[in-house]
């Protein structure tokens, strides 16, 4: 027996390819293209590097309070993390502690099989249609939980709060978490839903519709209780897992409600331009719900697309999995 033994045997999430380069056109990550509000930028000015010698809150308070006020919700029902990543894998810790299988698309967010995989949760994955389409019949079977990235990633299909209700009608004994990176773009999200379902976890993030994935920021927002289990899990890992830096600029981000709809505007208008523009191309893809486009086209293979452009310093993303491997996700 060798200590290589005892090393963990994981296939890891793979992210967008980063260029060592600085003349290049990067839509593989669905970054935001413009800058953070101007507050952020503001504050960034102002902070003082000195106070960096002194651990940060805790508790986030003050982005947390922001959070809260802007969604309707009390403290207690908001949770602030290292970006979304960081949060769904909290949350992946904290709920799905069952011997049932969480399930969740079979074409989705790709790092669910990772988290899953690393702390020993069983998982099934349900097939979406042949249009992509989640369908909430599927999620009415015996779980440890449920996860739906909506809109979803990589598809950009957006659902409805009826859709929503309808899984968490269907499974009042398990933690249904609702994965909302994308819901700025055109979305409907689940919050208003959180006064009526005490297992509904919402998650999401700055990363994309606040121009701050450089930053890493993201959050939960739930019942109490559920909010309670999310931190005694972040506490038992690191008591600090948000810096001076993200609370502050964080903060400043949402202080600037009338900067954040401009932009959003801006790449929703950008996004419908360019769906006519690739349609002209003989492009199609789903109704994008999302900063992206998921696009396929009947004559032109995906990979060799993305390998031609590639060789133009156009960077989009394509994913050799089954089902979806005729197809181009691209930031807009």
């Amino acid at each position: 027996m060798s200590w290589r033994d005892n090393l963990i045997k994981i296939e890891p999430y793979v992210a967008g390819e980063q260029p060592n380069k600085t003349d290049f056109i990067k839509l593989n990550a669905n970054e935001n293209p413009y800058p953070p509000a101007p507050g952020v930028l503001r504050a960034i000015e102002q902070f003082r590097g000195g106070s960096l010698k002194k651990y940060p809150d805790a508790n986030a308070k003050p982005l947390a309070d922001a959070l809260a006020k802007r969604f309707g919700l009390q403290r207690e029902n908001v949770f602030v993390g290292n970006g979304s990543d960081d949060v769904l894998a909290l949350c992946f810790r904290a709920f799905f502690n069952s011997d049932m299988p969480v399930i969740y698309p079979d074409i989705t967010y790709s790092f669910y099989p990772v988290w899953c995989e690393m702390l020993h949760i069983p998982f099934e994955t349900i097939p979406v249609d042949d249009s992509f389409n989640i369908n909430a019949a599927d999620y009415k079977r015996p779980n440890g939980g449920v996860v739906i990235a909506n809109p979803n990633a990589p598809t950009s299909i957006g659902r409805g709060l009826d859709f929503m209700r309808e899984i968490l009608d269907a499974n009042p004994d398990s933690v249904v978490i609702s994965d909302e990176a994308y819901v700025d773009f055109g979305g409907t999200s689940s919050v208003p839903l959180l006064k009526e379902y005490e297992n509904l976890v919402v998650v999401q993030t700055f990363s994309k519709s606040r121009s701050m994935a450089g930053m890493r920021i993201g959050y939960a927002m739930g019942s109490a209780e559920l909010i309670k289990a999310l931190n005694d899990v972040k506490y038992s890992f690191n008591s600090y897992t948000m810096n001076r830096t993200s609370i502050l600029l964080g903060t400043a981000s949402i202080e600037d409600d009338v900067y954040f709809k401009e932009t959003v505007e801006k790449i929703v208008n950008t996004r419908e331009w360019f769906k006519a523009e690739m349609k002209k191309l003989g492009f199609t893809f789903p109704d994008s719900k999302a900063n992206f486009l998921f696009a396929s086209h009947p004559k032109v293979p995906a990979k060799e697309i993305f390998e031609a452009a590639r060789e133009k310093d156009i960077y989009v993303r394509y994913f050799d999995k089954p089902r979806i491997n005729n197809y181009l996700r691209i930031t807009i």
